[in-house]
């Protein structure tokens, strides 16, 4: 994965193409390689998106189990 800034000198992106991603200058951009050999441009890390829906399941389903352990 390639990490982007969005700056003002360092990329030009076309306004449409900001808007779709919900993105501004300063934004950070991830890339990911595809199975096709190009490139995939997110706004946000696809892993950490990934393990954060993970963990909101478990929280969701085990809530009664993780507050017990708080105690």
């Amino acid at each position: 994965m390639i990490k982007l800034k969005v700056t003002s000198t360092g990329v030009t992106l076309p306004q449409e193409v900001l808007a779709k991603l919900n993105v501004k200058s300063g934004a950070m951009l991830y890339f990911t390689e595809s199975p096709e050999g190009g490139y995939r441009i997110t706004p946000e890390d696809s892993e950490f998106s990934r393990q954060r829906a993970i963990s909101k399941e478990i929280m969701r389903r085990d809530h009664n189990i993780l507050a017990a352990l708080a105690k």
